[in-house]
């Protein structure tokens, strides 16, 4: 929320990025399919919307959100869902 503590994404210009840690409760059998998509984006209307959003690091244990603008474009608030897919050694280790 960097509209509300006036923040980077929203206070500064030129090229910005957070990253996010994500870590799993249990580790895959081996690094699993990882998406990532923007669940809520709110940001000024009179600039372009310069975004990348993307997975990188993608581990058994883990992966990182990787989220990048740049130039004009000024993000007041952004949400990113993400999703993994992925096998575990046997039907036990699901915990739902």
């Amino acid at each position: 929320n960097d509209y509300k503590d006036n923040g980077p994404m929203w206070a500064k210009t030129g090229e910005r990025s957070v990253v996010k840690e994500i870590t799993f409760s249990e580790p895959f059998d081996e690094p699993p399919s990882a998406t990532v998509r923007l669940a809520m984006c709110d940001m000024l209307n009179g600039a372009y919307m310069h975004v990348d959003l993307r997975t990188e690091e993608v581990a058994r244990k883990g992966f990182k959100i990787w989220f990048n603008t740049w130039g004009d474009t000024k993000i007041a608030r952004l949400r990113v869902a993400w999703q993994t897919i992925g096998s575990f050694s046997s039907d036990d280790a699901w915990d739902i």
